[in-house]
């Protein structure tokens, strides 16, 4: 072969080469998240519902928490609640746990889907927490101490102040 051709090929396949580098790195934010989720919750995320959901809580983990924040600097439960219901299912929700729940209907926590809203009295007679649902008795929410996370309805401080679990009132969902 002649050292033209040579170079061509080796240029054709540096650019296929660089191509595959840059589709993995593309693929690597999604596929971090649904190993992440397979993981920590036993199921493949690529069989559930709503992907999107999962990618939304995987980009968040460890934000901060900060009383009133709504940003990736410093957020609270409901600001998480709130721009996860926005990003992930083009809604607005309340801006506090107790508006939120406003706009629910309450359902029993054994009929809690993907999605749906698990609110808290912790120390307190109103609720005083929010968080969404994931499945597995896993919910994501943004902890005063440890920041977005994600927790299990099963461990005894989560079962000590459950309230209830709540969906977005259907009439609400299409108005907005």
């Amino acid at each position: 072969m002649g050292k033209k051709v040579i170079a061509a090929l080796l240029l054709v396949l540096g650019t296929v080469s660089s191509q595959a580098q840059t589709t993995k790195k593309t693929e690597d934010p999604d596929n971090l998240a649904k190993d992440y989720f397979s993981q920590i919750m036993g199921l493949a995320v690529s069989a559930t519902e709503n992907v999107k959901l999962y990618e939304f809580v995987y980009d968040w983990l460890g934000t901060p928490y900060r009383l009133g924040g709504d940003t990736k600097r410093g957020i609270d439960c409901s600001g998480f609640a709130y721009q996860l219901y926005e990003k992930v299912f083009n809604t607005v929700i309340g801006n506090n746990s107790r508006n939120i729940f406003s706009m629910v209907n309450p359902i029993n926590k054994e009929e809690l889907q993907e999605g749906d809203l698990v609110f808290f009295k912790i120390n307190s007679r109103a609720i005083s927490h929010v968080g969404v649902y994931l499945g597995n008795n896993k919910f994501a929410h943004a902890s005063s101490s440890r920041g977005v996370m994600i927790s299990n309805l099963n461990e005894s401080y989560w079962k000590r102040y459950y309230y209830k679990g709540g969906r977005l009132i259907e009439s609400l969902r299409e108005k907005l």
